[in-house]
């Protein structure tokens, strides 16, 4: 949601009426002419649709593990990146694709090894019925991925209904953006979409949070049927990321049980969850004790190449494989399998699951401190390698201090320490580090906090 050139009827800071982590196209005279000319650029070359982060734009030109170089060789910490998560430029992960990319390149109707012995040693990663009997399907992207899971729910259902919660992200093509609400009040959601409230365990009782969210499914899968849509599917990102990052365990358990009951599938974003990054568990669902019909994954899957796959239960895909076929000419390439292999093999490898953590423990707890001085910091919350820490003007009355959050976004970011905001009030600072994150990133990060929270 961040903001490159003029959009003629758009606060610069502000994407359907929130606060965001934006850089302002009006605001270029304070920058270096250097930049201020590649901004230009920019916009002339690529139009009004990309975006930037931060009221400084970060140049980049090289990463290697948690840091990043731009061409002035001012070395940044990369306390942001969840693509990268066995981190940039991992020799490993390269040494594989640069050697099976000079070996060969081709889409997935011939018989290869590399997609086999990915699905072969990730499918049992999943347990219940996708780890015992379930099948993998590859795509490029995680919209992709999203798409296809619910092309699938909605023919196995022969409904077309989706429950999400309120600032979802699940994708960007015409499908999943219509059910991704957290891309603003200008992007128009479907009308077989309904949302519900986030596990928000900072404003009530974490024990209620799931039966709460059972009821509100229950509710709308009512009034779906109600306007004869029905339900196929609700879609949820079990760390709740755009939502505000809420890491409460087991409150997807009544939900799935809701969703089952009105005749639903349960699918799980693992995008931003999975792959090992909240330390409890390899993927996001498994700490709220669920087995999901179907889950999507994507970003973090290959490193930084473009590789994403759905795991779906066998009886789910039955009729799809049956009446529909499925075909992609790049998903499940062999060097997105060779980037997937590689990145699968770094994380048990080097122990990054366990890394993040511990890790992610010595991060929350750093903060958890800062709080006891800094009444700004409202709460501090989350799993392994992905932390909201939820910025207040008010403590007693929780009341969301996007401002604040924005301001140490872009202090953080002068130190050259890179983080980022999210929630439905953009007052929530989003740390999600790649998981090779150490105790010396770990420090400079924390110390820096600990100096824009005192300015």
């Amino acid at each position: 949601m961040n903001v490159v050139s003029p959009l003629p009827a758009q606060t610069p800071a502000q994407t359907g009426g929130k606060m965001v982590n934006a850089f302002d196209p009006n605001s270029l005279d304070h920058l270096d002419p250097a930049l201020r000319h590649a901004i230009e650029r920019r916009s002339r070359l690529l139009g009004p649709a990309y975006r930037l982060f931060y009221q400084e734009p970060v140049e980049v030109c090289r990463g290697q593990g948690t840091r990043l170089w731009d061409s002035q060789g001012r070395e940044y910490l990369d306390a942001y990146n969840n693509v990268v998560s066995v981190g940039h430029c991992h020799p490993h992960v390269v040494e594989a694709v640069h050697r099976q990319m000079s070996t060969l390149c081709t889409h997935t109707r011939y018989i290869q090894e590399g997609i086999l012995s990915y699905a072969e040693a990730m499918l049992p990663s999943f347990g219940g019925r996708i780890g015992a009997e379930g099948h993998m399907m590859f795509t490029c992207t995680g919209s992709e991925a999203n798409d296809l899971a619910l092309r699938i729910a909605k023919h196995h259902t022969r409904r077309r209904g989706i429950i999400v919660t309120e600032e979802a992200y699940h994708g960007n093509s015409e499908l999943t953006a219509g059910f991704s609400p957290s891309l603003g009040e200008n992007a128009p959601l479907g009308t077989w979409v309904r949302r519900i409230p986030a596990p928000d365990s900072y404003r009530h009782d974490p024990a209620t949070l799931g039966r709460m969210m059972a009821e509100a499914i229950t509710r709308e899968a009512h009034l779906l049927k109600r306007h004869g849509d029905g339900l196929a599917a609700f879609v949820a990102d079990s760390l709740f990321s755009s939502d505000g990052v809420y890491a409460t365990p087991e409150v997807l358990k009544p939900v799935i049980e809701a969703v089952h009951a009105a005749g639903g599938l349960f699918i799980a974003d693992e995008v931003q969850s999975g792959f090992g990054r909240s330390g409890e568990a390899f993927w996001g669902f498994q700490r709220h004790g669920i087995d999901p019909d179907i889950i999507s994954m994507g970003k973090p899957m290959g490193n930084g190449f473009p590789v994403a796959a759905i795991a779906v239960a066998p009886e789910v895909v039955a009729s799809f494989g049956r009446d529909m076929r499925y075909f992609n000419t790049f998903g499940g390439n062999g060097v997105a399998m060779a980037a997937a292999n590689a990145t699968r093999e770094v994380l048990i490898g080097e122990g990054l699951q366990e890394n993040a953590c511990h890790i992610g423990a010595v991060l929350r707890e750093g903060i958890a401190a800062m709080a006891k001085t800094h009444d700004s910091i409202g709460d501090v919350r989350g799993a392994g390698l992905y932390i909201g820490v939820e910025m207040v003007s008010d403590r007693a009355a929780k009341t969301p201090d996007a401002t604040k959050a924005a301001t140490i976004v872009n202090e953080m970011r002068k130190r050259r320490v890179l983080i980022s905001a999210t929630g439905p009030s953009a007052n929530v600072l989003k740390i999600r580090p790649p998981l090779v994150f150490s105790q010396a990133d770990a420090d400079w990060l924390l110390d820096t906090l600990e100096e824009v929270l005192a300015l």
